[in-house]
């Protein structure tokens, strides 16, 4: 893939710039080799890097909004390598991601472009990669499919982890919730238990 990265705007260009030597010698090892397969390699055995993590968000934000906003004033060319460029960050960042912020942004663009795949993607590694209070900050978003996903990764997690969720009272909620769900749903007895002694603790207003 041949890029001049000024083609695509000033904005794309600064933040370009703006990224650290590690975060960019990154992207350009993705897009080469993307050039060649559309499969980005997967980079994980590099130390997670928090602050790469928001660089590339950042870039795909601008990247996005770039091809948004300026699609009649690129050539085709350009759209196409402004596009690819888009599509690498996204897979670099589903490839090494552990901020909860960063998979609402990347669901949110993947159920925008319809791309079910990269969701089904983000779904399988949301208990890998975030934590469970991470996954319940998701399980409040205001996107329906971002709660929706976040929600459905939670009732898989053991009984015993939710119950240690009940003692945030910001996730207490959502646990309950889950609990539930695994109780009605999928007919566990331990959830089933977890909820019925909460229930008469509020009957009895412990």
């Amino acid at each position: 893939m041949n890029i001049t990265i000024e083609d695509f705007g000033d904005r794309v260009a600064t933040v370009w710039q703006g990224l650290r030597s590690t975060t960019r010698d990154l992207m350009e090892k993705a897009l080469t080799a993307n050039a060649a397969r559309p499969v980005v390699p997967a980079a994980r055995t590099l130390p997670y890097d928090a602050r790469a993590d928001w660089e590339l968000s950042r870039l795909l934000t601008v990247l996005d909004e770039r091809a948004a906003d300026a699609r009649e004033l690129l050539s085709s060319e350009q759209s196409s390598n402004l596009e690819k460029m888009a599509e690498t960050c996204a897979a670099v960042l589903l490839d090494r991601t552990q901020s909860a912020e960063v998979f609402a942004q990347l669901v949110e663009r993947a159920h925008v472009r319809c791309d079910y795949a990269r969701i089904d993607a983000l779904a399988d590694a949301l208990s890998k990669r975030l934590a469970p209070a991470e996954i319940c900050e998701l399980a409040r978003s205001g996107n329906v499919v971002v709660r929706a996903l976040a929600h459905e990764s939670l009732v898989t997690a053991p009984t015993s982890v939710l119950v240690g969720l009940l003692r945030d009272p910001v996730d207490a909620g959502i646990a309950r919730d889950v609990l539930e769900r695994q109780a009605v749903d999928y007919d566990s007895e331990e959830a089933r238990q977890i909820v019925n002694f909460l229930d008469q603790s509020e009957l009895s207003g412990e």
